[in-house]
């Protein structure tokens, strides 16, 4: 299902980073567990406490910023100073600049559309039946762009280590491309398990959303792409609709849920949001088979060249 031949002159998520002998043991795996873990815990007692204090401010603004920034900025701070420290996971660096094949403005803009349209689908399709009212609030340009800047940080940051690292290390150690994007997708899952509201539905859907992100990665070349599909989506549902993000509501957004009619359907869950849908689950298992279908078609063309 390769979509890309190590022949390629421009540095590819596909090329020298899978040069690594392959193994076939369970203990890349667990080693990848280990150094996430590592990373988060570090995080956790040392820059993100930090961040958190100096930008802690009041107001639904700024507490909104805070939400989206603080933690994130200081899981890419640790997350860096080890790729730059460590010796053989240097090159996964790569993956995170233009020098990826896939990695380029226009990658990004579709990103951005994809992560859009699926989630608008998914609101579009709870305002339909029900289950959510929007009321708006307020819209200040500045307000805006500035939180469009912190959510992309945040969810930046959780592709960089689920789609840049884990995905990274277990693409270079299993042939098979299955197992990087379903063990990256489990461990992005893994983070979620804590949230307020959480479900068996809503953990069924994540790991799909972290299959088709990672599909986003292997058939276009392209973190940037993941990145900001994921921003898309938690931007529209969090920031423009007010709706939670993951079982998590934040105090600054465009439009405000009328919780009082909120009610749980086929596309909303009122303590998770839409992630805890039976439509998303749709609308994600979806798009993984058209990513399937295009990789392999991809493929195809290639062996007839």
């Amino acid at each position: 299902m390769e979509t890309h031949t190590d022949t390629d002159k421009k540095m590819s998520l596909g090329g020298k980073l899978r040069q690594k002998p392959k193994v076939s043991s369970c203990g890349e795996f667990f080693t990848v567990v280990l150094l996430v873990l590592g990373i988060l815990f570090l995080s956790a007692i040392t820059f993100s406490p930090l961040l958190t204090a100096i930008f802690s401010q009041s107001g639904p603004l700024a507490s909104t910023a805070i939400h989206y920034v603080a933690t994130p900025l200081a899981n890419w701070m640790i997350l860096l100073l080890f790729l730059v420290l460590s010796q053989p996971d240097r090159e996964i660096l790569y993956a995170f600049g233009p020098r990826t094949r896939g990695n380029n403005l226009l990658m990004l803009l579709a990103g951005l559309a994809v992560g859009a349209g699926m989630n608008g689908i998914c609101a579009l399709v709870a305002w339909l039946q029900g289950s959510i009212t929007l009321q708006f609030v307020q819209f200040s340009l500045p307000a805006f762009l500035l939180l469009f800047v912190c959510v992309f940080i945040q969810s930046a940051s959780e592709e960089a280590i689920c789609r840049g690292f884990i995905y990274q290390r277990l693409r270079r150690a299993y042939k098979n491309p299955a197992v990087a994007i379903i063990g990256s997708a489990l461990l992005f899952t893994l983070f979620h398990l804590m949230n307020p509201g959480v479900t068996m539905v809503s953990v069924l859907n994540i790991w799909l959303e972290g299959i088709f992100s990672g599909l986003l990665v292997y058939c276009f070349d392209s973190l940037w792409m993941a990145m900001a599909a994921h921003t898309a989506w938690n931007f529209l549902q969090s920031i423009v609709l007010g709706l939670p993000n993951s079982g998590i509501e934040v105090p600054y957004s465009v439009f405000k849920l009328d919780t009082a009619t909120a009610a749980n359907g086929f596309a909303y869950d009122i303590h998770f949001g839409l992630e805890a849908g039976l439509m998303a689950g749709l609308v994600e298992l979806i798009g993984i088979l058209l990513l399937i279908w295009l990789a392999r078609r991809c493929a195809a063309r290639r062996e007839k060249v």
